[in-house]
């Protein structure tokens, strides 16, 4: 490709992919935003907007007769979202990333972790009986009928669709204000449960270099068909990172383990962001091999993250946060 390519990103005005988009523009293409307009975005008109709901005809109608070089769909979370990116972009796309995730491999019957390209073929496990596990594994289903429709499309017709399976997200004003929920309670002088021990893993993924991995693979036709896991290369356990945090803030160590049956009717994601059967652990070493991609290391990004979290001087904690005083009641 030229050093101008007209990309149209579907979705993620926040934060990957406004990361994306202001590293898109800094190297001169051009911009097409398609969303439903209701967060604002910060990029003036360097952008073109395309305002409609991708659940309707209006992805089709906003794109007849449009072409671009790449696209980039953030919102696409089923086997019909695929079908209609499909149908809408025809061969009026050069090419199509999707924005898969880490689920896909959770959701299948016995795969192994950290988990590799290879290991995404299998049966899928059953829909859960526990009501609290139904909205995850929809979500992993989901997300694989999308990929298995991108592929179908690529083998039947060459769709040039490259897909990427994603952990955990984090970075500088997350929406979620993940990894915010453990620096407010570091920094609050209680205790810090930490549920089950935090044993879990936490392989994760920076947003920055995600955007910078998304942007580097437009157009390369070597990547059309393929799926490619995308994380950091180390593997710390949800414990240890919050040690990692404390460290960082001058914090002293007030970490405790608890066994989430005491927890009650405290829901364990808004205690612990990063306890969860949901986390996936990807294996990165095929991106690294044919991607060249690369991830700044864990301790870096950290640094970074806390030192925006101090610099920014929130004055509202995150919506987890309102059961402070009721972990601290706990202990």
């Amino acid at each position: 490709m030229g050093s101008l390519m007209k990309v149209l990103i579907i979705g993620g005005t926040r934060f990957v992919g406004a990361l994306l988009t202001y590293r898109l523009l800094a190297r001169g293409d051009a911009v097409t935003l398609f969303n439903r307009g209701r967060t604002p975005d910060p990029f003036g008109d360097r952008v073109e907007r395309l305002r409609g709901d991708r659940t309707t005809p209006d992805l089709a109608q906003r794109l007849a007769g449009r072409r671009f070089d790449a696209v980039i769909d953030f919102a696409a979370f089923t086997a019909d979202d695929a079908r209609g990116a499909i149908d809408a972009l025809g061969e009026r796309a050069g090419h199509y990333v999707f924005i898969s995730t880490g689920q896909v491999y959770l959701v299948r019957e016995g795969c192994p972790r950290p988990a590799s390209e290879l290991d995404y073929a299998g049966p899928v496990m059953p829909r859960p009986l526990e009501a609290s596990e139904i909205e995850p594994w929809t979500y992993g289903v989901d997300k694989r009928a999308a990929e298995d429709t991108l592929s179908a499309a690529w083998t039947s017709s060459g769709f040039p669709a490259t897909r990427l399976r994603v952990p955990m997200i984090n970075g500088e004003r997350d929406p979620q204000r993940r990894v915010e929920g453990y620096l407010w309670r570091l920094l609050d002088g209680g205790p810090i449960l930490v549920p089950d021990g935090g044993l879990a893993v936490a392989r994760h993924v920076y947003a920055v270099d995600l955007a910078i991995a998304i942007a580097k693979i437009l157009g390369d036709s070597s990547t059309f068909g393929e799926a490619f896991n995308l994380c950091q290369d180390e593997t710390p356990t949800v414990w240890d990172l919050i040690g990692m945090l404390a460290e960082r803030l001058g914090a002293p160590d007030r970490r405790v383990a608890i066994p989430t049956s005491v927890l009650g009717d405290i829901p364990v994601k808004e205690i612990s962001a990063f306890t969860s059967r949901w986390m996936s652990n990807l294996d990165p070493a095929r991106a690294k091999a044919l991607l060249g991609f690369s991830h700044r290391p864990l301790g870096a990004y950290l640094d970074s993250m806390v030192a925006s979290f101090l610099a920014r001087h929130e004055t509202e904690p995150p919506a987890g946060y309102r059961h402070r005083n009721a972990e601290i009641r706990l202990v």
